[in-house]
């Protein structure tokens, strides 16, 4: 029996050589679903009660970060250090750096747009040679010590508002661009772009709105719809 695809195609709206392309990190380049989840489950926190608050809408996400760094300090996590040091063990998804070079080989600038920490986002340009990112930081003092309040740059719902921020400031068309993530959060990232790329999606929401989907969690897959 044929094996089935590992990628579905329906009709895009841009194709390769795209002049950048925007990752989603949690998930998509690194092996974990959250990077704030990460750091919850190293310091035994459950963030339950105010995740469902925010899904509901009664707080922003301004409030959720500043619950959850709340739960942290409480928990006996109070330097931005021990953030870090907790970041470096959350693996890379295979083909990550195949995916890059490729898409560096044709010229193509890579952007990493995330929900997540930009602590890890650091680590992960550093380690593949990815050209830039915007995620969401921690404030600290002059000592590194955390503060009460996060800092707010990718909206969990709306990655668009970066993502077309950034297609300005580059001069780049949104037909000369492509995006590539896991979830729902990312939907907002495809529109802004000419192409989407659903990578081992978790939700049917992410799936609909992708130009392609992988459902294998092997980066070189993408290699062919993004690179030239």
């Amino acid at each position: 029996m044929a094996h089935a695809s590992p990628w579905r195609s329906v009709q895009a709206r841009g194709a390769p050589p795209f002049e950048v392309v925007f990752f989603d990190m949690d998930g998509t380049l690194t092996d974990r679903i959250s990077s704030w989840e990460w750091v919850h489950r190293r310091w035994g926190v459950d963030n339950t009660s105010s995740w469902e608050a925010f899904q509901r809408g009664d707080i922003d996400d301004l409030e959720f970060m500043r619950r959850d760094i709340a739960l942290w300090r409480k928990a006996g996590l109070q330097n931005v250090e021990e953030v870090r040091r907790a970041l470096d063990d959350i693996p890379l998804v295979p083909g990550a750096r195949e995916l890059v070079d490729a898409l560096h080989a044709c010229g193509t600038h890579t952007i990493i747009v995330t929900g997540g920490l930009d602590i890890l986002a650091e680590r992960v340009c550093r380690e593949l040679g990815i050209r830039a990112h915007v995620g969401n930081g921690l404030a600290t003092d002059g000592h590194g010590h955390l503060l009460e309040d996060g800092v707010l740059r990718v909206p969990v719902r709306d990655k668009g508002q970066p993502v077309k921020r950034l297609l300005a400031e580059l001069g780049i068309s949104q037909a000369k661009a492509a995006a590539i993530g896991n979830s729902a959060g990312d939907v907002p990232m495809f529109r802004a772009c000419g192409f989407g790329v659903a990578f081992d999606p978790v939700d049917d929401e992410v799936r609909r709105a992708a130009d392609v989907v992988i459902e294998e969690k092997d980066l070189r897959r993408a290699i062919p719809h993004l690179a030239r």
